[in-house]
């Protein structure tokens, strides 16, 4: 069984920003295969599913950014799923509007939701998707860049397309694996 896990912040005041990148996608997901976010445990909303024959669990953490962690290790322990079996969906800075990034591991980041899924697994060997939310004009202006709601028409597109990307990466692991995803999405 599958964990994926899309990172975003739980208030509607944070809905349709950039931070919200693994949440958006998780809803694409669960839309295209009927599956049902509606259960609450272990800091988080989830559903369980089929996709491709094979069972997921999607979650998306209600804790805030910065403690998606503790949502994620609970219901791996819950569920007793292997790192392995984990993919987590998140927003990134350094990838350009509209692409994504998969890889089969490695660090956080400057991601502080990231940070917390590294630090309450302890391992940096599990799947991640980083859909590109671009940088800000200005360095100073990164905290309303990824949490405002000022988006161009023309980037919205580009970040729908991205959370679009990243559903059919998720499906592409499911089906053929990692590498396949790799090959064909990066």
């Amino acid at each position: 069984m599958y964990l994926i896990v899309g990172l975003g912040n739980p208030e509607s005041e944070y809905a349709n920003t950039r931070h919200n990148m693994g949440f958006d996608t998780i809803n694409k997901i669960a839309k295209q295969y009927n599956i049902e976010i509606n259960k609450h445990k272990c800091k988080g909303i989830y559903g369980i599913g089929t996709i491709e024959n094979e069972k997921v669990i999607l979650l998306k953490p209600q804790t805030y950014m910065n403690l998606s962690g503790e949502s994620v290790i609970e219901m791996m322990n819950f569920y007793k799923i292997d790192l392995k079996d984990l993919i987590v969906i998140y927003d990134d800075m350094d990838v350009e509007p509209g692409k994504i990034k998969i890889r089969k591991k490695g660090g956080a980041g400057s991601h502080n939701g990231m940070k917390s899924v590294v630090q309450n697994v302890n391992s940096e060997e599990f799947a991640r998707i980083r859909v590109g939310i671009g940088t800000p004009k200005y360095e100073n202006d990164r905290i309303n860049f990824v949490i405002g709601k000022n988006i161009p028409e023309e980037e919205k597109e580009k970040l729908e397309n991205g959370t679009e990307q990243a559903k059919n990466a998720i499906i592409e692991i499911i089906k053929n694996g990692i590498d396949s995803a790799m090959n064909k999405f990066n």
